[in-house]
C-alpha cells in the first residue's frame, strides 16, 4: 500500500560483494525479499543475467540464491538433517564438507552423537554462533552462485561476530554477494556500499571513499564507534 524504495537504480557484476545500509526503515531487507520474490516490483525490474524475475519461475530462482538470514531457523532434529536441508538427497560426504567450510565440523565431530546429535527445537541446543554456522553450511550444501547476507550477524556478540564474518567472508569468494547490514565493521571490505535512506540511494562507494565524502555513512559509521567505545568502557 505504500511505495517503499524510489528510483532504486544498482547494478552487481558477478563475483562482486554488494553492501546495503543505512538507517531503520531506509528498505534494505526490501531489496532481498525482491530478488527471492516473496513479492514483485511494481516499476521498473529486476534482472539476473538479463534476465527479469518476473519471467523466471520462483523454483528455478530460488534455486541459485542462498540466504543467511539474522534468525536462521532450524528444524527439531538432527544437526546433519539441518545442514542437508540446503539440498534435497544431499549425501553425507557434501554435509560434512560444508560443516568444514563453515568452521563447525570440528564442533559436530566432538558431540557424542556427532552428526545425529539433535538441536532441540529452533535449535535451543545450539548457541547463536553455532545456529549460524549451521544455516552457512546449510548454504553451502546448497552452492549458489549468489549469496545474501540479511543482517546474517547482527544477533550476535562482538566476539562470536568476528569469527562468523571470517567465514563468511572465505564463503563469499567467488559469489555475486549481496550484504544487507546494520554494523558498518562487518561491511568495510566489500567492493561497493550503497547507503540508502527514506528508500533512495544517498551514498555510494567503498568504505574509505564515503568516510572521506563525510555524510550519511560517515555519520553512522562514527557513531557506532562510539557506542563500541562506550560498550567496552562499561564492561
Amino acid at each position: 500500500d505504500r511505495e517503499i524504495l524510489h528510483g532504486l537504480s544498482l547494478k552487481v557484476e558477478p563475483g562482486q560483494t554488494v553492501a546495503v545500509v543505512g538507517p531503520s526503515g531506509a528498505g534494505k531487507s526490501t531489496i532481498a525479499r525482491l530478488l527471492y520474490r516473496f513479492y514483485d516490483v511494481t516499476g521498473g525490474s529486476i534482472r539476473i543475467d538479463g534476465q527479469d524475475l518476473r519471467d523466471v519461475n520462483q523454483h528455478s530462482l530460488r534455486s541459485a540464491i542462498g540466504i543467511v538470514p539474522q534468525d536462521s531457523v532450524l528444524f527439531n532434529d538432527s544437526i546433519g538433517y539441518n545442514i542437508g536441508y540446503g539440498r534435497e538427497n544431499a549425501g553425507q560426504a557434501e554435509i560434512e564438507a560444508a560443516a568444514k567450510g563453515a568452521a563447525i565440523h570440528d564442533f559436530i565431530a566432538g558431540l557424542p552423537d556427532g552428526y545425529k546429535a539433535q538441536v532441540g527445537e529452533r535449535g535451543l541446543k545450539l548457541s547463536g554462533g553455532e545456529k549460524q554456522r549451521v544455516a552457512i553450511a546449510r548454504t553451502l550444501v546448497k552452492n549458489p552462485p549468489i549469496l545474501i547476507l540479511d543482517e546474517a550477524t547482527s544477533a550476535l556478540d562482538s566476539r562470536t561476530e568476528a569469527e562468523i564474518q571470517s567465514t563468511l567472508e572465505r564463503v563469499s569468494e567467488n559469489r555475486t554477494t549481496l550484504v544487507i547490514a546494520h554494523r558498518l565493521s562487518t561491511i568495510i571490505n566489500a567492493d561497493r556500499i550503497v547507503v540508502l535512506a527514506d528508500g533512495r540511494v544517498a551514498e555510494i562507494g567503498r568504505h574509505s571513499d564515503l568516510l572521506a565524502k563525510n555524510g550519511l555513512y560517515a555519520e553512522m559509521w562514527n557513531r557506532q564507534q562510539t557506542e563500541k567505545r562506550d560498550s567496552e568502557s562499561a564492561d
